[in-house]
């Protein structure tokens, strides 16, 4: 097991990105954690003066027993996490470059559908709002938690007909005391682009999350 390939490449990195991207060069950031069991980069843009003003774009972690970098995407389909491995230090900067304009260009059309009354409807309620949208739902629910008959939250995913943004369906079933079930039901709509970057955000800080407690409740 060696740090010197994920040492190197990290004290590269930063100029090689700065190099091509003028755009990067202006608001481009890196932090790296050689800490984590998988030692990892993360790319961010600040948006204010603090850690919670940081906007993550881009995690790229690094298999110290195979000595590869890689980056994870999660497959809908399949419903389950995998791993694009880069080889070189050529296709991390290009990974990375490439995830930076994504990001980008995802500020850019989210800019333009805030315009779309569609998304914005002030004097109608949320669910009033959802109800107008066609969506074709592409898996069944899925059960994320379940505590014996009393508790279950489900998650569905679907694609947006109009726009061919991504939904994610959260269904939050509970049964009360006198038997009656109380359902919760959210939903949360996503760009393309954006996907990347909340795997990638989700993934980074998997660590920091806390186990479901039913306690809790």
């Amino acid at each position: 097991m060696s740090l010197e390939w994920f040492d190197r490449v990290s004290g590269e990195l930063q100029d090689h990105l700065e190099s091509i991207c003028d755009k990067y060069d202006q608001i481009g950031h890196i932090s790296i954690d050689r800490g984590a069991k998988h030692p990892r980069m993360e790319f961010f843009i600040e948006t204010g003066m603090d850690e919670n003003s940081r906007e993550y774009f881009c995690t790229l972690f690094f298999d110290p027993y195979n000595e590869e970098f890689y980056m994870e995407t999660f497959d809908f389909d399949l419903e389950q996490t995998s791993r694009i491995i880069l080889s070189d230090i050529e296709d991390i900067v290009d990974a990375v470059h490439d995830t930076f304009h994504d990001y980008m260009n995802g500020d850019e059309t989210d800019e333009i559908d805030d315009e779309d009354e569609y998304f914005l409807v002030e004097d109608e309620p949320e669910e009033e709002i959802f109800e107008e949208i066609d969506v074709d739902w592409t898996t069944p629910e899925v059960t994320a938690y379940a505590h014996e008959d009393e508790v279950e939250v489900t998650y569905q995913f679907g694609i947006v007909q109009e726009t061919g943004d991504g939904v994610l369906r959260r269904v939050n079933r509970i049964v009360a005391a006198n038997d009656d079930l109380i359902e919760d039901e959210s939903h949360f709509i996503f760009s393309k682009e954006e996907a990347s970057t909340i795997i990638a955000m989700i993934a980074s800080h998997m660590d920091s999350l806390k186990e479901f407690d039913y306690n809790d409740y």
